[in-house]
């Protein structure tokens, strides 16, 4: 895969070439550092998974209300979407691995308070005051861990080091949502959020013993906050396939970002499934993951970006429409699967495309940029469309919402999307 070479035949854009690390020839199981943070981050999202069930489960465990649990998600979602705007800035002027290690610690802090003061009895309040808080050092954790990538692997092994880091977080998603389901029906929702926790620190101590390659000598400039994301925003504007994919996710986002409180509250209010089989169908959606994080090289090298970024974007869209209308639990979890398979497929290809494309400096600023566009609109979809839900059916919502999907990858035909080649 030579991306460097081919970058411009690639994506169509007329960036300048960014000077990339120069790479390890040896296959990427062999390569120690990124061995040990691949593990850290496949711990990491193991516990994550037992949070992504057993948060809105304590809101409906309390409330029973699926508007609350969309609430809750589009808090943390205005949280990230805020941190965002100036991570990128951080992440561009701080050691990046004790930053990293530094969000893992806080966010093992904070989570741990949650099963804590559970054990006094449900404080609904409280889920509103972490998550927003997690949400925001996770987005410095993430535009960090986008940037590092590139520094363990270098460019010609980018898409293939995601799709493993992918796969094998995936992989945890398969038996964390399992583990969670099963743990919050035994023990209640607030124990899995303390495996979280726990997730965290783990992966901070892994961490202590990853290296990274040395970043360019040239130090971004000193400037304000807007000015970064400004920054950010300009190379984004030049690129036409950054551009695109910019504008199209933000409305993919705002569609999709309360998709996982609407499978929940599908399964146990309109179905009457208990905590168990929640974490099953999320576990077997999870494999949807792996498969497309497995796929997303082979697809990209065979069909090139634009057709296999449109392509998954539209049979996302599909598999969501039919997801309210599914009454049975094999179809919702297949259902769910080929989503989540899809959304790893685009989400690979786009994270790979930006990290080949963006010149070292840059990479936070650019990173930050596009997730602050990309979800700046995500929280009130995710509050309006489980609003929608609890008032209008589950069936009608997602098949509205999906169609959406469907005409979002149309769209991205008649963009420098689809003129992208192959690489």
């Amino acid at each position: 895969m030579s991306y460097g070479a081919r970058r411009d035949e690639d994506t169509g854009g007329r960036a300048s070439r960014a000077k990339a690390p120069p790479g390890d020839a040896r296959p990427l199981w062999r390569q120690r550092s990124f061995a040990v943070f691949w593990a850290a981050q496949t711990l990491s999202v193991l516990g994550d998974s037992f949070a992504l069930i057993a948060l809105p489960l304590l809101v409906l465990e309390a409330t029973g209300s699926l508007a609350r649990m969309g609430l809750l998600t589009a808090v943390g979602g205005a949280a990230a979407v805020v941190a965002a705007v100036f991570a990128g800035a951080v992440v561009d002027r701080v050691d990046r691995r004790r930053l990293l290690i530094g969000c893992d610690l806080v966010r093992m802090v904070l989570y741990g308070v949650i099963p804590v003061v559970w054990l006094f009895g449900p404080q609904v309040w409280l889920l509103y005051a972490v998550l927003p808080l997690c949400e925001a050092v996770g987005m410095l954790f993430a535009v960090g861990y986008v940037t590092v990538v590139r520094s363990l692997v270098g460019t010609r092994q980018l898409t293939e080091a995601n799709g493993r880091l992918n796969a094998t977080a995936a992989a945890a998603g398969v038996l964390g949502p399992l583990c969670a389901g099963l743990v919050a029906a035994w023990t209640g929702p607030a124990t899995a959020v303390g495996v979280d926790a726990a997730s965290f620190g783990v992966s901070a101590l892994c961490m202590l013993y990853v290296r990274f390659r040395a970043r360019p000598a040239e130090a971004p400039e000193r400037a304000g906050l807007w000015r970064d994301l400004r920054t950010g925003v300009d190379f984004l504007r030049g690129h036409p396939v950054l551009r695109s994919l910019t504008v199209l996710l933000f409305f993919f986002s705002f569609l999709t970002l309360g998709l996982n409180d609407l499978l929940i509250y599908h399964l146990k209010h309109d179905l009457g499934h208990d905590d168990g089989t929640v974490g099953t169908v999320m576990a077997v959606g999870a494999l949807g993951t792996i498969t497309g994080a497995l796929l997303v090289a082979r697809l990209r090298r065979r069909l090139g970006f634009g057709w296999t970024w449109t392509g998954s974007v539209a049979v996302s869209g599909l598999a969501f429409a039919g997801l309210g209308w599914a009454r049975d639990v094999p179809v919702v979890a297949a259902l769910g699967a080929a989503f989540l398979a899809c959304v790893a497929v685009a989400g690979t290809c786009s994270m790979s495309l930006r990290q080949e494309v963006t010149p070292e400096p840059l990479l936070g600023r650019v990173t930050s940029a596009f997730w602050t566009l990309q979800y700046a609109a995500a929280p009130l979809g995710a509050a309006l469309l489980t609003w929608a839900a609890e008032h209008r059916g589950t069936a009608p919502v997602g098949l509205a919402a999906g169609g959406c999907c469907v005409l979002i990858a149309v769209a991205g035909l008649f963009t420098p999307i689809r003129r992208s080649g192959r690489g």
